[in-house]
């Protein structure tokens, strides 16, 4: 089966289909992505008993790429108290007293646990460079700065997982048009995303900068295509199973010798 595409070097959003299912389809990928899940709350549990490491799933992608649905999926049988969930809207008056990293190692799941990035550092190098709400001198050094920051924290027990969610435009106009369509989902419509797909173009080069500049070593950017909802999640799944698997978690020893309590 198809693995995500990692990214190792310069790359052409262009090139890429948000339409590739590697040859699966929906029923053949769901089947294949629940035992993914179910493994991934295994591996947490040891991830949580081990207590050494923590993993964050960084979801970056433009409006009604999925991030929200793709977290509740790929995490459905993870224990609540295991995952800690952070959306990176608009910077607070906080946030903005402070260089822009800080807000995200603020974020920074506590070891044991699994983080949940909706959105990012990467927001600096897209939304802040295409809206122009800083010059590209303060916006083009930040490539690196993320870089140093993304090496700091693998150097310390996180893996990073990080995860474009590639639609087309055809397909996000169809999902806009849903929730228009669907007093259901009334409430996720905003003015604001027309005014981020106005400039389609401009976030495709800014999010092929940010993934050609920052797909490190230590820390890939995984292209998943995601026209298909049931394609994107088994994608998602099993790249967090096979770094989870690769950790070679283990459960602790006891710190006491239980051989002979008994129960009464």
């Amino acid at each position: 089966m198809s693995q995500p595409l990692k990214v190792v070097s310069r790359i052409r959003l262009k090139n890429f289909n948000p339409e590739f299912t590697g040859g699966m389809d929906k029923e053949r990928a769901r089947e294949a992505t629940v035992p993914l899940c179910l493994r991934i709350g295994e591996l947490q549990e040891r991830l949580y008993a081990d207590a050494r490491r923590s993993v964050i799933i960084l979801l970056q992608g433009m409006d009604t790429s999925g991030k929200d649905g793709v977290a509740k999926s790929v995490l459905e049988f993870v224990s609540l108290s295991g995952i800690e969930t952070t959306n990176f809207k608009a910077p607070s008056s906080e946030e903005l007293a402070h260089d822009f990293l800080w807000r995200v190692h603020q974020a920074e799941p506590r070891h044991g646990n699994i983080g949940v990035f909706n959105r990012s550092q990467y927001e600096d190098v897209l939304v802040a460079r295409v809206l122009n709400l800083v010059p590209k001198s303060t916006w083009k050094p930040r490539y690196a700065q993320i870089n140093a920051f993304e090496k700091h924290l693998t150097e310390n027990g996180v893996v990073l997982l990080k995860f474009f969610l590639h639609i087309s435009k055809e397909e996000q106009a169809k999902r806009l048009q849903a929730r228009l369509d669907d007093p259901a989902k009334n409430w996720k419509f905003r003015q604001d995303d027309l005014k981020m797909r106005a400039h389609w173009k401009e976030f495709q080069t800014a999010y092929e900068d940010a993934i050609n500049h920052c797909s490190t070593r230590f820390a890939r950017w995984h292209i998943v295509p995601s026209n298909h909802k049931w394609y994107r999640d088994y994608v998602v799944a099993k790249t967090v199973v096979d770094a989870l698997e690769k950790l070679k978690l283990k459960w602790p020893e006891p710190k006491e010798d239980l051989s002979k309590i008994r129960i009464v």
